[in-house]
């Protein structure tokens, strides 16, 4: 063999010993000039100039040297960005946004008046609509803070029926064209855990609490599959210009459930979501006995149930262990029997599923607490990692309970901001001490997790992270915040919204941070969350989001992509 030939064979190997020692660089990227923040398998935080990725999934992050390990990856330059992981939202009501999106808001207008003028002009550009349905409207908000009554929907459309779900979702205004349709009149039972409120004569007034709100779902046509199809990418475009990527939703149906599914077995799901099956789903027992839903992909999971206790604060329907301080011969509302409930958990700890128990009063809470541990002590499942959602009243000596339990307090830092305007009158003083208190629970070690409740709440994330920071709104009242030492720093704040937020749904070895091997969801941001003053962090913006390492969403377009 000549020299030539020989420095050629010997060039050939060195560059195949060089390629086989470096990683594998097919469809990687790297994006640098980034300022990153992430947590750990561990839950520290840590920082990071650049990120690679391949396949989806994170290969590694690092400082600018990163780049010397992908030659041959194609580049990115962040601009000095801040970049976090993509928000996981522990709590929210995916086909209610999406309705809501689809539907008359009258969230925020101050008076009754107000919202009936905005239904009348809703429905005069929709004369297709059966029903006119809207959501959003709070009393607390208005000058008499009065519920609302039928007459004066009636005053502006009596035509067809409307209904319009409270913004806490656990009241409903009817016109009488919707009472009629339901077939309440005066001589209307309220059920079980709801109540039809009268006049002075008896006669309904348009407004149902909680279950008696029943009567009127009950007769609205259902959604086909093409609305709930529609409801869900106006509901996952709108969550991905705010940076959520994954949704824990909060009472799946059967008939969404299956859609879920297959949406996401065919790569169709534009969100991640952790389906919480709605208990008083007909289809509850068979979802159960066909065990944990989960597609390679990760876009669907489901290994959860959702239970009611009791209803809202606002509403007076939450359950208390006393009467509220405003109504004393009223303590509110238990939506499910305790036989029931005890059915209900015995049901799912046997299939394996997760407990996910709505309890907003002490009472609620303590229920719930009770049934939990009952279980432990007859059937076990302490590893499922049950979660109280909204833990929102609960009694000081119920609190520590949660850890000795391992119960997952699943909280909604703006409820506190939201409710601070009236929880005072609706349960004292005294129960204000056991109420959102975020600070009671991190520091006797319980993994809190947070979310909004959409659309209870606005779903943007940083009205929720600003909260948490602040306990205050965003025109910074009250001064030094409310209740302020339950107030959790910036970093607890977004661990509860990312890597214990996907501790809760069982996801921690493939969402909630950005280390090796987990899906690359990330977000770009306008301001560094952790450097800037914490009365701004509300302000923060969304620039770009990203899902399996595929941008989503970039505001410079201002579509989902």
């Amino acid at each position: 063999m000549n020299k030539i030939a020989l420095s050629s064979l010997c060039a050939a190997v060195l560059g195949l010993v060089i390629s086989c020692s470096q990683p594998q660089q097919s469809n990687t990227l790297l994006i640098e000039n980034i300022q990153g923040y992430s947590f750990n398998n561990e839950r520290q935080l840590f920082r990071f100039k650049a990120l690679a990725i391949k396949d989806g999934k994170v290969l590694a992050t690092g400082d600018e040297q990163l780049a010397t390990a992908y030659p041959h990856a194609e580049r990115m330059d962040g601009q000095g960005k801040t970049l976090i992981p993509g928000i996981i939202d522990a709590h929210g009501h995916v086909s209610s946004l999406g309705y809501t999106l689809l539907s008359v808001d009258v969230r925020g207008l101050d008076s009754a008046q107000l919202a009936a003028k905005k239904v009348a002009d809703y429905a005069a550009q929709k004369p297709q609509l059966q029903w006119i349905r809207g959501r959003g409207w709070n009393q607390v908000l208005w000058p008499d803070q009065q519920f609302p009554t039928a007459a004066l929907l009636d005053s502006v459309i009596d035509d067809r029926p409307v209904w319009l779900e409270r913004i806490d979702g656990h009241a409903g205004w009817a016109n009488s064209a919707a009472l009629r349709a339901a077939g309440i009149d005066a001589n209307s039972v309220s059920p079980a855990g709801g109540e039809i409120l009268r006049d002075a004569d008896g006669n309904p007034t348009g407004v149902l609490i909680d279950n008696a709100m029943n009567l009127v779902s009950q007769v609205i046509p259902d959604p086909s599959e093409a609305e709930i199809t529609v409801a869900l990418d106006a509901v996952s475009t709108h969550l991905l210009s705010l940076g959520i990527t994954s949704t824990h939703d909060a009472g799946v149906s059967a008939r969404e459930h299956q859609l879920y599914r297959d949406l996401a077995d065919s790569g169709k799901m534009q969100i991640r979501i952790y389906g919480m099956i709605s208990s008083t789903d007909p289809d509850l027992e068979p979802i159960l006995a066909a065990g944990h839903s989960r597609d390679q992909n990760d876009l669907y999971t489901a290994r959860s149930i959702k239970i009611y206790t009791d209803g809202a604060l606002g509403s007076r329907g939450a359950a208390l262990l006393q009467p509220y301080a405003d109504r004393p011969d009223h303590s509110g509302l238990l939506l499910t029997s305790e036989e029931e409930l005890r059915q209900l958990v015995n049901l799912a700890t046997k299939a394996g599923f997760q407990l996910a128990i709505h309890a907003i009063g002490d009472k609620g809470n303590r229920i719930a607490l009770d049934e939990i541990e009952h279980a432990y002590n007859t059937i076990g499942g302490r590893e499922l990692r049950h979660r109280i959602e909204h833990s929102q009243v609960v009694a000081l000596s119920d609190i520590p309970r949660f850890k000795e339990l391992d119960v997952i307090p699943s909280m909604q830092p703006t409820h506190a901001t939201s409710d601070m305007n009236m929880a005072e009158e609706r349960i004292g003083a005294d129960r204000l001490k056991g109420a959102y208190a975020w600070r009671s629970f991190l520091n006797q070690g319980s993994r809190l997790v947070s979310g909004s409740d959409f659309p209870v709440e606005l779903a943007n994330p940083f009205d929720g992270i600003h909260a948490a920071v602040t306990r205050q709104n965003k025109q910074n009242q009250p001064e030094g915040g409310w209740i302020s030492h339950e107030a959790m720093s910036i970093e607890e704040t977004m661990r509860s919204f990312s890597i214990d937020a996907a501790w809760a749904a069982h996801q921690e070895e493939s969402l909630g941070g950005l280390t090796d091997g987990k899906w690359a969801d990330f977000i770009l941001l306008d301001q560094d969350i952790y450097q800037v003053a914490p009365e701004d962090l509300w302000k923060t913006n969304v620039l770009e989001t990203w899902l399996a390492g595929k941008r989503v969403f970039s505001a410079e377009s201002e579509v989902t992509l």
